[in-house]
């Protein structure tokens, strides 16, 4: 094992042993390298000729671009260009750091991680199973989840995706999700809490979010270590009273020492920027402290070094702009506006009882999407062929389930869209 792994392994096991227990054989070799060529040019920073950085400078000490590029940009070129650190910029680390804390206030006096910068989220669910997931560990999902989780949960890393209920009577299946955290007897448990749940679009009710709490610490406090990876992709997008408004991540982070929480999140899809590809690691655990963070931090960034180097400067760079704009509240509440428009546009376009007649929604309450479940002897995928040519409706079918990002769907075309599905279930049945 390289000698500066050996150097974060023995500052891991010393502020928490459980942290170290949990770290999969990746996790525990990797390290990032302060030596070598990174170090060398580190140690060369601020020299008068500098020829360590694999990158072209030009002769005035600016970045080398094209102007068919720079004239498209108003940014410095010094935060386009050059490379960004593997740990990702520091100012939007920090930024996203303090955002966390005031999206969500409970965690204030708890001390986090920095946030690493990935490739986005789902770059960012990599990196987690990454460091915690050996081939054969079982990753505990809903039975509705994120089908790329197969590809970078199950075919990356060999890992294996175990499922319980989420829904029951209308509501989070608690006694399913309870049974399956306690099989198989006390020992490491890795789990994936998704809300807004994609692709059903449901968040907790606050009620709902504690007893899900109260059932990780039952479990911990019988010595089971605890892995939770909060994929918090549409975080924020809640249309309802009543449900969790905070992250699970903040009682989850400050809960027991036998759990580690993982926190992946972005500005994917809160803030709209789909290809920036621009997403957050960040760990918290009880007692946790900085020195044990910063060991993880820079497990982490070695992970990323190894894997894509670095994430793109310049969406770092915009995003660090608009969250500093002061219009930036102002619109994204606008945005919100839209979109709770089309939830609210759904919601009344479900109220028609014909429909029940074909179909029925499963629950949903934020998000992006809502599913709904197709009445016995009906096809999604079928429908889903006939809604395309006959109806010019897209949607996605999974197995009996049609989900429908209503996200990209103008609320005034909602209605005919629901009417589109019950039509084409009609001539499905006939």
């Amino acid at each position: 094992m390289n000698p500066q792994a050996e150097e974060l392994n023995k500052i891991i096991q010393e502020k928490s042993s459980v942290v170290y227990e949990l770290l999969s054989e990746r996790g525990k070799e990797i390290f990032f390298p302060k030596k070598g060529i990174l170090g060398q040019t580190a140690e060369a920073k601020g020299t008068k000729i500098n020829a360590t950085i694999g990158a072209a400078i030009e002769d005035d000490g600016s970045p080398m671009r094209l102007e068919a590029i720079a004239s498209k940009i108003n940014l410095d070129p010094s935060r386009v260009f050059p490379y960004a650190p593997s740990f990702g910029r520091p100012d939007i680390r920090a930024k996203w750091k303090s955002m966390i804390y005031e999206k969500n206030p409970s965690l204030a006096k708890v001390e986090l991680s920095l946030p690493v910068v990935t490739n986005a989220l789902t770059h960012g669910i990599s990196m987690a199973g990454y460091m915690f997931l050996n081939k054969g560990d079982e990753v505990i999902v809903p039975d509705l989840f994120w089908g790329n989780y197969n590809l970078t949960l199950a075919n990356a890393y060999g890992a294996k995706l175990v499922k319980f209920n989420l829904f029951k009577n209308g509501a989070f299946d608690l006694e399913s999700f309870e049974a399956k955290i306690n099989e198989g007897g006390v020992g490491k448990k890795v789990l994936i809490l998704n809300f807004p749940n994609n692709p059903s679009g449901y968040t907790p009710k606050e009620k709902e979010q504690d007893a899900i709490v109260e059932i990780v610490k039952a479990a911990a406090e019988k010595g089971n270590k605890i892995v939770t990876i909060t994929d918090d992709a549409y975080f924020g997008l809640g249309y309802e009273k009543g449900i969790a408004k905070e992250s699970i991540f903040t009682p989850l982070c400050q809960l027991h020492e036998n759990v580690v929480a993982v926190k992946v999140d972005g500005a994917t899809k809160e803030d709209y920027v789909w290809g920036f590809r621009v997403g957050f690691v960040t760990y918290g655990t009880k007692g946790g402290d900085a020195e044990l963070y910063s060991a993880l931090e820079s497990k982490t960034a070695g992970a990323i070094r190894g894997n894509i180097s670095n994430a793109a400067n310049i969406s770092q760079s915009l995003l660090f702009e608009a969250f500093s704009s002061p219009e930036y509240t102002d619109q994204k509440e606008a945005k919100y506006d839209i979109m709770k428009k089309r939830y609210d546009a759904v919601k009344k376009a479900l109220s028609n009882e014909k429909y029940k007649e074909f179909f029925t929604a499963i629950p949903f309450n934020s998000g992006y999407f809502m599913c709904v479940k197709l009445e016995e002897g009906l096809q999604g995928d079928p429908i889903r062929k006939i809604l395309i040519e006959k109806y010019g409706i897209g949607l996605i079918a999974l197995g009996n389930v049609l989900r429908v990002a209503y996200s990209a769907v103008a609320a005034d075309d909602v209605e005919e869209m629901f009417e589109g599905i019950y039509k084409a279930c009609k001539d499905f049945s006939a």
